[in-house]
């Protein structure tokens, strides 16, 4: 390893990020640190002090070798807004999550702290300046990789020069989309972004130096192309139905009112909810022999209850048999064991997604079952389907196929009904089929396993093959004749993806867009000090050719693993699985910890991307 030179008196220094040092004579400041490598290096360019490390954000790829700096001489500055993430980093991994929680998409958090608090000296607010040895930094909020990051402007003979951290990389690129999606598809990460790269254009920067890759010498065409490719990816990126603001006069153009109040069918045999304003999941299949399916069911249960009983009363109801979930979420589930417990219903899904409800703690998805403040942590389940299994009931045949879209962990049951092929989708398409402007995706959102190819693609597909004569989606969608909304659906989903890829540094845009791929299960595991626990770690290679991985698990004082690295190939298009085992001694913190996973993959180092969170007990 190396410095490059990048003028007199700035110079690069990569491991798991790029640190950038201005020099002063023997004197230096830090932009960002990496594995902390550097100060056993910086020598060799004639520094003998560091003065500060100026953080551009809180990453740990940036921070992880912080316990290197010994001395006290060595100051560290960070963004005002992301203080809490260096100094309190335990307090955004949560053992029992919530919907609500801090920095997260439902729960599933998209910041990533060190493992171990660091002390901060100085915290710089937005437009604050900064002066060292002559050199005046403006500093300026650059967020959109991350929620509170940083930008240093350097003004060199008349020329600036922008420590930009992630906001981007060389070649118009983005670093990471997984550290930009703060919402359940509403784009705010995205907006921040463009904003951003936006403000930084407006410097006219001679250069950019990003944390990951090459400088950029050419910052001013590169930033205005980024932008255009950001507006390219919003286009396709955001909802493709009116959500917020049509959205309720397209939502069932279908059904008719029944005797029951609020209940209204669709079909001779189907009935769903629908009222002002109301979004809920449930849907009904009566059969003429009085028993009946429930497909999905999160309406609360005084309307649970209200339903159930005028259907008894008015239109012939016995018996709910079964209700069947589309997919993990909780508000599709949580009435369920209700369901059970009151009326009798067994609970039915597919095999992966019952899984998810079964064991939400094992995952680190957002809008699980144990996130609603319900009481609810996890539901048993009476009955699993694998993908494409078929059963009878009451005179219909049905199948329950994998549906994946917004979420890997979905189904679709399908059948002929009153002499339409119905398909129940969950929440994978919505909006108007009549309407040539929509496209009828649901939220993009990477943290529901969301890979495209595995999630839109596929469901756009699958759906074209089916030709359903009508769909029934969650939160009381009904569409009518979707054939030309599917083709626009499966279009836009390619377009996302050639979108995404067309701002991925890697070879695969999946590397930038999916947490996943290299991740513990459980994600959470409690273990007693002195005790050991086991977890499988999963790598996956998206590529056809075998990759080489080498990963080295970084724990907290008084946590260890074995083995304490891995290294091996991932054959071509899988997932290689490895057992590995924690160990918390007696000194180990009680409570919540963190154990980050750096990785190298063909011999680039990501460092500490990912994590899980350990429970000493």
């Amino acid at each position: 390893m190396i410095f490059r030179q990048i003028t007199p008196d700035i110079f690069c220094w990569t491991d798991t990020c790029n640190v950038y040092i201005l020099r002063d004579g023997e004197s230096a400041i830090l932009f960002d640190f990496g594995d902390g490598n550097v100060l056993n290096n910086i020598s060799n360019i004639g520094i003998k002090n560091v003065d500060w490390v100026l953080f551009t954000h809180h990453h740990r790829e940036q921070c992880q070798g912080i316990a290197k700096i010994k001395s006290s001489e060595i100051k560290i500055a960070v963004p005002s807004a992301e203080r809490s993430f260096f100094e309190r980093p335990i307090n955004f991994r949560k053992i029992k999550p919530s919907l609500g929680d801090a920095y997260t998409v439902h729960g599933s958090s998209y910041v990533r702290p060190p493992i171990r608090p660091i002390k901060v000296d100085h915290v710089f607010q937005n437009m604050d300046e900064f002066s060292w040895h002559g050199n005046e930094f403006w500093c300026i909020n650059t967020r959109g990789n991350s929620p509170g990051s940083m930008s240093y402007m350097l003004k060199k003979d008349g020329k600036w020069i922008a420590f930009s951290g992630d906001v981007m990389i060389d070649g118009a690129k983005m670093h990471t989309w997984f550290d930009t999606e703060w919402d359940y598809g509403f784009a705010s990460g995205i907006y921040a972004l463009f904003n951003s790269v936006s403000l930084i254009e407006s410097f006219r920067p001679s250069l950019m130096l990003p944390s990951h890759g090459d400088v950029i010498r050419n910052p001013l065409e590169q930033l205005r192309e980024y932008q255009r490719k950001i507006r390219e990816l919003e286009r396709y990126y955001v909802r493709g139905y009116e959500q917020s603001t049509f959205g309720y006069g397209s939502q069932d153009t279908v059904s008719i009112p029944t005797d029951v109040p609020h209940l209204w069918q669709v079909m001779p045999h189907i009935y769903k909810c629908k009222g002002p304003d109301l979004w809920a999941n449930f849907a009904i299949i009566l059969a003429d022999s009085g028993h009946a399916l429930v497909v999905d069911c999160g309406l609360g249960k005084e309307l649970l209850d209200k339903y159930i009983d005028c259907m008894r009363a008015k239109l012939g109801l016995k018996q709910v048999d079964a209700v069947i979930i589309t997919h993990y979420h909780g508000d599709h589930c949580l009435d369920a064991p209700y369901l059970r417990e009151k009326y009798g219903a067994e609970i039915w899904s597919l095999d992966k997604v019952a899984e998810k409800i079964q064991f939400p703690e094992r995952f680190d998805y957002p809008a699980s079952v144990n996130t609603y403040g319900a009481g609810i942590d996890s539901i048993e389940f009476d009955r699993t389907f694998s993908d494409g299994e078929k059963f009878q009931w009451e005179g219909y045949n049905f199948t329950v196929d994998w549906l994946p879209g917004q979420t890997e962990f979905g189904l679709c049951l399908n059948a002929v009904i009153d002499g339409k092929l119905v398909a129940f989708t969950g929440d994978n398409i919505f909006g108007s089929t009549t309407d040539p402007k929509q496209n009828g995706h649901e939220a993009v959102v990477a943290r529901n396993s969301g890979i495209l190819e595995e999630g839109y693609i596929y469901a756009g597909g699958y759906l074209k093959k089916l030709q359903p004569d009508i769909i029934i989606a969650g939160h009381s969608n009904v569409l009518d004749k979707p054939k030309h909304l599917i083709d626009r659906f499966l279009d836009s989903a390619i377009a996302l993806r050639n979108a995404f890829q067309a701002l991925s540094g890697e070879k695969d845009y999946r590397y930038m867009f999916d947490p996943y791929w290299v991740k513990a299960e459980p994600y959470r595991v409690s273990v007693k000090a002195g005790e050991s626990v086991d977890v499988d770690i999963k790598i996956r290679n998206f590529l056809n050719t075998a990759q080489y991985h080498y990963i080295e698990f970084h724990c907290p004082d008084g946590i260890s693993t074995h083995p304490n690295f891995i290294d091996g190939s991932v054959k071509p298009s899988s997932i290689k699985t490895i057992k590995l085992s924690i160990y918390a001694g007696s000194e180990a913190i009680k409570g919540v910890n963190m154990i980050a996973f750096d990785i190298s993959l063909d011999g680039k180092r990501y460092g500490e991307l990912f994590d899980m969170i350990v429970n000493v007990t």
